[in-house]
């Protein structure tokens, strides 16, 4: 029986969760005062996306990315970074957000080796 979270991740306990909320809750307070507007991208995005977005020979598009075909046999990755998918939709579907910055706070998946401190 598996007791414990997958090496890399990191359950957020109770005992945590009103920390992050006040971290989460603050962040988006003061990027509203500043007339930012929040984006929440999907957490799976075409592959298409992130090889042109980040580069097809990184080490993140070579050994990093969790990618799947669907049903459809489409080609989609788990987000391994949130850049590709805010700038696509500011760029395509966001234009009343023109100029401003779109916060997030994302899920992102990639499978490296863990490091101290991230």
């Amino acid at each position: 029986m598996l007791t414990t979270a997958p090496r890399g991740t990191k359950d957020i306990l109770p005992r945590d969760v009103e920390a992050w909320r006040y971290l989460e809750r603050t962040m988006r307070e003061i990027c509203a005062q500043y007339g930012y507007l929040e984006i929440r991208t999907p957490v799976f995005e075409h592959t298409e996306l992130f090889l042109r977005g980040i580069g097809e020979t990184t080490d993140v598009v070579e050994k990093e990315m969790y990618t799947f075909t669907d049903r459809g046999e489409r080609s989609l990755t788990l987000r391994p970074e949130n850049t590709a998918s805010v700038l696509y939709r500011a760029d395509v579907q966001v234009r009343q957000a023109a100029g401003r910055a779109l916060p997030a706070v994302p899920s992102v998946w990639r499978g490296s080796a863990g490091r101290r401190g991230a």
